[in-house]
């Protein structure tokens, strides 16, 4: 039962980093890492300077 319940973890743990779900908390760490007097954004504004910035720069998308 203990390796079924782990496989499911790891699949939703999977999709959620192939969707962008753990992006966010990857930038807030980079950013106190390497940059610690700068601003941390809240969520909301990462995700809209994010999505600007996929509509800006297009790069090699389908659509």
């Amino acid at each position: 039962m203990n390796r079924v319940v782990g496989a499911v973890r790891t699949a939703w743990w999977w999709t959620g980093a192939l969707m962008g779900d753990h992006d966010y908390s990857r930038y807030v760490e980079h950013l106190r890492r390497h940059h610690p007097d700068a601003e941390v954004p809240s969520e909301r504004e990462y995700w809209k300077a994010r999505y600007a910035d996929a509509d800006a720069n297009p790069g090699a998308r389908c659509c």
